[in-house]
């Protein structure tokens, strides 16, 4: 397939990553609330190791065969994390990994659907530059957005059935706010025809980004568990995620 095929079918499966918030339905509170702990610690192990065993490679590949510099590569990875910290301040993208997040009625509801869509559009931008640059590196990018969407969904369903949402209507509007993350793909697809080696540039600026996820986003969300046992099986979870990358980095070095 094409890399464009790619992109298409791998935010496909993400964008129905959305209705996983049907499963909430059929789970109690204190089930979600053990399975969200492993997935939340697993998903930041698997996006810091996408980052630094298949971002970092890639950016120090094209700092050394291209036009720019590695500290010019490193300062866009700095500019990733900034621009992930404002989208977060004046967008409100933020989300809870806890099925007891408390919100107003209604307008937080709204609001979680349109920071919702503006994280999804992230999503799609991200997965598009690393199909772009090769296949194995679209692969492993898509399974860590993967794995953060899926106790994300579960939170967000909760926020929109507290806000007064039907269930039904719940589960409609997350998936259309899910779909958004085309219109980034489709935005990469465009500069990638239009700007010659974008790559470059864009590559950087998605790692800031997962680096911003996992150091701003998840890691704090675990820091919430003091207890011992719950330290352990984070430890756990996370080397899991980060041995998930080493293994798809160790494959597409074979497979080159």
């Amino acid at each position: 397939m094409s890399p464009i095929s790619y992109i298409f079918l791998s935010i496909l499966i993400v964008s129905l990553t959305s209705l996983v918030g049907v499963l909430f339905l059929s789970f109690n509170k204190k089930l979600l609330k053990r399975i969200m702990l492993p997935l939340v610690s697993f998903s930041t192990g698997a996006i810091l190791g996408n980052v630094f065993l298949h971002f970092m490679p890639e950016i120090a590949h094209f700092a050394e065969h291209g036009d720019g510099h590695s500290s010019e590569a490193y300062f866009l990875i700095l500019v990733g994390i900034i621009v992930s910290f404002a989208i977060e301040k004046f967008i409100h993208w933020r989300h809870c990994h806890d099925v007891d997040c408390r919100h107003n009625i209604h307008p937080v509801g709204t609001l979680i659907l349109i920071g919702d869509a503006a994280h999804n559009v992230v999503d799609g931008v991200l997965i598009a530059t690393a199909f772009f640059v090769n296949i194995d590196l679209g692969i492993a990018t898509t399974i860590a957005v993967l794995l953060h969407e899926i106790p994300q969904e579960f939170s967000d369903f909760a926020v929109l059935i507290h806000s007064g949402f039907t269930k039904g209507k719940a589960l409609l509007l997350n998936f259309i706010s899910a779909l958004t993350a085309f219109l980034g793909a489709f935005t990469v697809i465009w500069l990638a025809g239009s700007v010659e080696g974008i790559e470059a540039i864009l590559l950087p600026l998605a790692a800031g980004n997962f680096v911003y996820i996992a150091g701003a986003d998840l890691i704090p969300e675990l820091h919430k568990q003091s207890k011992i046992q719950n330290a352990i099986c984070q430890l756990i979870c996370m080397s899991a995620g980060i041995a998930l990358m080493y293994y798809l980095s160790l494959n597409a070095h074979i497979a080159h």
